[in-house]
C-alpha cells in the first residue's frame, strides 16, 4: 500500500555506506529526506548526490538529515562515492542505503511498474521528527531533481507547523505568509499577528512572516 501525507512511516533496519540503519533510531528527533535512485553509477543521480553533499550546511540549519537509496549493494555504493566526490567536488556526507533486497523500496512504494518493472523510480520524501510522512515527490528517471524546491518545502512546512499561517505560489523565506481562514476573532488575529495583516479578501489575509 502507498504512504500517504499525514502517515507515520514504516521502521527498517539496512546496510548502509555508513554501516547498519535503523531508520527511526538513526533519525532521532530530526527531519530526514529520504531520496531513491534506480541504480549506482546512473549520470543525473551522480549529479544528485553531489548537489546534496554540498547542501550540507542547508540541512543542518533546519534540523535536516539526508538519506539516499539505491538498490545496488554497499561494495558498489562505495566505488560510485570515489566518482561522485570525483566529478562534484565534494564529500559524500551522508549515507546511501544498500536496497539490493528491495525492502525498502517496497515498503515505501519507490516500483513503478509502469515506469520500468525492476528499478526504483526517483522519489522524495520528506519525514518530521514525528516519522510522519509531510511530502512526496517522484520525478522521472530524465528528469534532475530540484534540491531548493525541497528546502524551500521544508522552510514552509518548518512555519507553518509553529504559526497560524499558509504560504502562497513561489513563497521564500522571508515574504509574506497566508493568515489561515479559520483564524476570524479579530482579538486572536491582534495577539498572533502583531505586525498587522491586508485583507486582499476576507478569505485573503496577508501578513509579514511572523518569525522574522
Amino acid at each position: 500500500m502507498s504512504l500517504r501525507l499525514g502517515d507515520t512511516v514504516p521502521n527498517f533496519t539496512q546496510a548502509s555506506t555508513a554501516g547498519e540503519i535503523d531508520f527511526y533510531e538513526w533519525a532521532g528527533d530530526s527531519w530526514v529526506v529520504l531520496f531513491s535512485h534506480p541504480a549506482d553509477f546512473t549520470p543525473v543521480c551522480t549529479t544528485e548526490l553531489g548537489e546534496v553533499a554540498k547542501l550540507k550546511p542547508e540541512f543542518d540549519k533546519r534540523g535536516v538529515k539526508a538519506l539516499a537509496l539505491s538498490v545496488d549493494n554497499v561494495e558498489s555504493h562505495q566505488a560510485w562515492v570515489g566518482d561522485i566526490e570525483e566529478t562534484q567536488h565534494t564529500n559524500l556526507n551522508y549515507p546511501i542505503l544498500a536496497d539490493s533486497d528491495r525492502k525498502v523500496s517496497d515498503l515505501y512504494d519507490m516500483i513503478h511498474p509502469n515506469a520500468n518493472n525492476t528499478l526504483t523510480v526517483r522519489s522524495v520524501f520528506i519525514i518530521d521528527p514525528s516519522k510522519k510522512l509531510r511530502l512526496t515527490l517522484t520525478y522521472p528517471a530524465s528528469t534532475g531533481r530540484n534540491f531548493d524546491e525541497l528546502l524551500r518545502v521544508i522552510d514552509s512546512l518548518q512555519l507553518t507547523d509553529h504559526y497560524s499561517v499558509a504560504t502562497p505560489a513561489n513563497w521564500k523565506d522571508g515574504e509574506d505568509c497566508v493568515i489561515v481562514p479559520s483564524i476570524q476573532d479579530p482579538e486572536e488575529l491582534k495577539q498572533k499577528f502583531p505586525k498587522g495583516y491586508e485583507a486582499v479578501k476576507p478569505y485573503l489575509r496577508m501578513t509579514p512572516q511572523p518569525n522574522k
